[in-house]
């Protein structure tokens, strides 16, 4: 194994100290397991008490770690460093105190970032992450695996597993994708040598203090970059594309309605020429065609911007024939658009990913048929109002569900134009009830699609759980 002198620095430096992690979800146990190899002595914190966090808080004690649970876990924190789960705001008056005192708040991810010895490449973004990073991980890996040079691409972040406890396996040569969200993004101080951000919009509004410091923790991803990296954004939207002047290293724009101008702050381009996605590079001005968007699996004019963000971040280390033999192969990620199964003539779609009114909007335009949609789950304070005219258009039925049912009815209702289209609903309040209420309203022919436009934390604990809830429900459905 590659020495990593940097791990080897961080293990001196930690051993004999002590660490909290706060957030004991699955995601932070590896890194207890990682952080007590590395010789320190660990408590642990959560603000649940339920009865699966006191079989967790059981089996850390046969560690040595000592647990905090419930209302109070945030009380007299003494530690040398804070390890902070995403979800949870790090200016919360116990860190503050804390880190008055002395201790170090930090995170699985910012460590990670501090130690990693090879290229990474990050996604961000309101909508299209997870596509745009699966994209970027399985051409770096087609790559590798073509050219015979036996490095490995490590995928994690909001997906995969956490890395940090896989650090000592990671090589200079290798490459690490990483997704990230405003969560993640909120505190850090470093970025990845290739940052992309497929676009912003208002989301995690009930987290943040409001839009300005969203897009602040946007911009975390390249606010540390220098100018040997690159960021790669959306000249279509207004924010990111408001970002490109802002960056150190190298700008990748790309856009799906426009052709480039010399105007654009940007080294080079990606746009739409007819079906084609085609290359405008300042130093070289004569446009080349990358890929055509027929060879694209996935459908949708938003897979198509995935493939552009992917495309603008692996240039330079994918070959163009990688590029058209994972297009044509790429099937798209669980979770999005996802085909499921036919029942009865009726055709069963999985978006359980669609946490965002923008995010159920580009599945309502991926498919060429009117829709039997389900919507709804837990509030992130975002409007629904841009719902209204594409679902006037796309939808044949609509079922409310979750927290956010009455809310998104009442918006939908007060709009015109989608009253005008007079597309019958239902209301069912439970999950289960809600998909057979869909199917009730489908007929042969016809596509039901779990595209709640809501983060599903009323219910679930993750969209992957209430999409794989939703896959078993229906799939328990007689031919």
């Amino acid at each position: 194994m590659t020495r990593n002198p940097k791990l080897e620095e961080f293990r001196n430096q930690v051993a004999g100290k002590t660490a909290t992690v706060v957030g004991l979800g699955i995601s932070n146990l590896p890194v207890i397991d990682f952080l007590l190899s590395c010789g320190m002595t660990v408590t642990g914190r959560d603000l649940k008490n339920d009865d699966k966090m006191k079989s967790i808080s059981s089996d850390l004690a046969r560690k040595g770690v000592n647990t905090f649970l419930g209302e109070h876990y945030l009380e007299d924190i003494r530690d040398d460093y804070i390890f902070k789960a995403p979800g949870i705001r790090g200016d919360l008056p116990p860190f503050r105190a804390a880190v008055e005192n002395g201790s170090v708040l930090t995170s699985e991810m910012q460590v990670f970032f501090d130690l990693c010895p090879a290229s990474i490449f990050a996604v961000t973004g309101s909508d299209g992450k997870t596509t745009t990073t699966t994209l970027i991980y399985t051409f770096l890996s087609e790559q590798f695996k073509r050219s015979g040079s036996g490095n490995r691409v490590f995928v994690g972040g909001n997906i995969g597993k956490p890395l940090l406890p896989v650090i000592e396996e990671i090589r200079e040569n290798d490459a690490v994708v990483l997704e990230l969200s405003s969560f993640q993004l909120h505190a850090m101080r470093s970025s990845p040598h290739v940052a992309c951000i497929t676009n912003v919009t208002p989301n995690h509004l009930n987290w943040h203090t409001g839009m300005e410091e969203y897009i602040d923790s946007k911009k975390t991803i390249y606010r540390h970059q220098t100018r040997l990296d690159r960021l790669v954004l959306n000249a279509d939207n207004p924010v990111t594309y408001s970002m490109a002047s802002e960056a150190q290293g190298h700008v990748t724009l790309f856009s799906s309605s426009r052709t480039p101008s010399e105007n654009d702050p940007c080294d080079a381009f990606l746009y739409l020429d007819n079906s084609v996605i085609s290359l405008w590079n300042r130093e070289d001005p004569v446009p080349y065609p990358v890929l055509d968007t027929k060879d694209i699996f996935i459908p949708g004019r938003h897979n198509v911007e995935n493939y552009m963000t992917a495309i603008g971040a692996v240039r330079g280390w994918v070959d163009p024939e990688t590029i058209l033999s994972v297009a044509k192969t790429f099937r798209g990620v669980e979770h999005r658009e996802e085909f499921v199964c036919e029942k009865q003539g009726i055709r069963f779609y999985n978006s359980s990913i669609d946490s965002s009114p923008t995010r159920t909007i580009a599945a309502l335009n991926a498919f060429p048929q009117k829709l039997i949609v389900i919507l709804g789950g837990y509030d992130k304070h975002i409007p629904f109002d841009a719902l209204c005219e594409p679902l006037a258009v796309h939808a044949k039925g609509i079922v409310y569900t979750g927290a956010t049912r009455d809310l998104i009815r009442n918006t939908l209702e007060s709009s015109p134009v989608f009253r005008k289209a007079g597309i019958p609903s239902v209301t069912e309040p439970d999950f289960f009830a809600a998909i057979d209420a869909a199917k009730g309203m489908a007929e042969p022919g016809d596509i039901v699609i779990l595209s709640p436009a809501c983060a599903s934390f009323d219910s679930f604990a993750n969209f992957e759980e209430r999409g794989k809830a939703f896959k078993q429900h229906v799939l328990s459905y007689t031919d």
